[in-house]
């Protein structure tokens, strides 16, 4: 049977998480792996709601050992709870908070206490009780073990399920470590996306299982929280975040601790953003391309040009105007959802999603492009544009578009708009609001903003009941 070692570590005292407490060694976390898989109830899949990094960590090897796959969706609102119930048999819940699970078996994370002094890195507790100490082993998991199942964001509509195997998780990981650098020179890493979304997975928790990088145990959203996060961490840092949380943490004006490579992922970066984040830290700031489908695929320095270069092993071809991903740690063969253009040396640029195309009236653009000029307006905190499911009443479907602008009009918004797109693109409606219903991964679902339309329809009925 060939397998694959749970983590790539080999020295038991080596640091594998910080928490507020302290650093948690390998031996510390492989030893409460055991203890923990040893006490998980039966069946075959584990949702892993645990909020805390490093007990999420301990729960997936757990689940591994015993034999078990991970869920992971991106969402854990009470419908994506309901569906997942009824489609996987014996699913139960690992949870450290007080998470609701309606009716889905839960299990909550145990009091596990790892001997942190005098060197007994093998040894844990649970509930007070000392499990036996046993000599240091790197477990082995079947390479095609079913280790998890990740969900699509449902950006584009409803998430689906991407089944992931042991072995290619792990070519995942180190294809990332080896691209970025971190082999050779691993980092702390300070993830402020969740552990059970695609991207915060490969970034945290893979690289530091197969590429010896250690991480913060904590998921810090507010700028405040980010910047005590990085200062309890050593250096060499990677702060691995989205264009969402890193404008907010800029525009934070805060003193930043020194950090030393930048990865940003889940939605498009400007070129502004990345020269401006660059230039307040002084580090590299690298982007990550991929897919829950397909795993991560490529990356680029933003400030250094357009084009991405692939990760080891992964090839991209094209049928037409598809683009397929395959080799390395890619499940099969992926068709993926952008419009790629292949260069010759072998990079590839972006030119924008197939689903993200709008054709209104026999003209063409991009709901990126329009969002993208919708947010350089001055004064424009935030904003989407959304084309709606039905046509107007002469048969055209009008964009819609929603927009977080303290102190402007729909009215100044528009005018700015008519300078930078064509009148055919002028949403209609153009809603002011307070927030966009962002998810934790700073992304938009689909259904979000359809939720937001229709709430916005039907004020304008009521009114015009009144």
């Amino acid at each position: 049977m060939n397998s694959v070692p749970l983590l790539a570590g080999t020295d038991p005292a080596a640091v594998f998480a910080w928490r507020p407490d302290g650093p948690v060694s390998v031996g510390d976390y492989l030893a409460e792996a055991r203890v923990l898989a040893a006490r998980l109830p039966a069946g075959d899949f584990v949702l892993n709601l645990c909020h805390d990094r490093y007990r999420f960590a301990v729960g997936f090897a757990a689940g591994l050992l015993a034999g078990k796959t991970s869920l992971q969706p991106a969402s854990q609102s009470a419908e994506t709870l309901r569906r997942l119930h009824g489609a996987y048999p014996g699913l139960f819940a690992l949870c450290d908070g007080p998470d609701d699970t309606l009716d889905l078996p839960r299990f909550d994370f145990p009091a596990l206490f790892s001997a942190r002094a005098g060197g007994e890195n093998d040894t844990a507790a649970v509930d007070g009780k000392k499990a036996p100490k046993t000599e240091f082993a790197v477990p082995r998991i079947a390479a095609d073990h079913l280790a998890a199942i990740l969900f699509t964001s449902g950006s584009t509509g409803l998430p689906q399920a991407q089944p992931k195997r042991w072995g290619k998780l792990v070519a995942n990981g180190r294809a990332e470590a080896e691209q970025l650098g971190l082999l050779d020179r691993p980092h702390a890493l300070v993830g402020t996306v969740p552990v059970q979304h695609s991207y915060g997975f490969e970034s945290t928790l893979l690289l530091a299982l197969h590429g010896g990088c250690a991480f913060w145990a904590g998921k810090p959203f507010f700028p405040q929280d980010i910047v005590g996060a990085l200062a309890a961490v050593p250096r060499p840092r990677l702060l691995v975040t989205t264009p969402f949380h890193l404008s907010t943490l800029l525009a934070a004006g805060l003193d930043l601790p020194p950090v030393d490579m930048l990865l940003s992922a889940t939605a498009p970066l400007s070129a502004a953003l990345a020269d401006e984040a660059e230039a307040r830290t002084g580090a590299p700031l690298r982007e990550i391309y991929g897919a829950t489908e397909s795993g991560q695929l490529a990356s680029r320095r933003t400030t250094a040009g357009e084009a991405w270069t692939p990760l080891p092993g992964i090839r991209l071809d094209q049928d037409g105007e598809q683009t397929i991903a395959s080799g390395g740690h890619v499940e099969g063969r992926v068709a993926l959802a952008d419009r790629i253009e292949l260069l010759p040396d072998g990079r590839f640029l972006l030119r924008g999603r197939q689903a993200d195309l709008v054709n209104i009236a026999g003209k063409r653009t991009s709901l990126a492009y329009l969002n993208h000029q919708l947010a350089a307006i001055p004064g424009v905190v935030d904003g989407a544009f959304l084309l709606p499911d039905e046509a107007g009443p002469d048969g055209i479907t009008r964009l819609a578009a929603f927009v977080v602008a303290p102190g402007l009009t729909p009215r100044q918004i528009g005018a700015a708009l008519r300078e930078r797109v064509d009148a055919i693109f002028l949403p209609r409606p153009l809603v002011i609001v307070d927030r966009l219903p962002r998810n934790s991964t700073g992304k938009l679902p689909r259904g979000e903003l359809l939720a937001l339309y229709a709430a916005h329809c039907a004020d304008k009925i009521a009114d015009g009941r009144r």
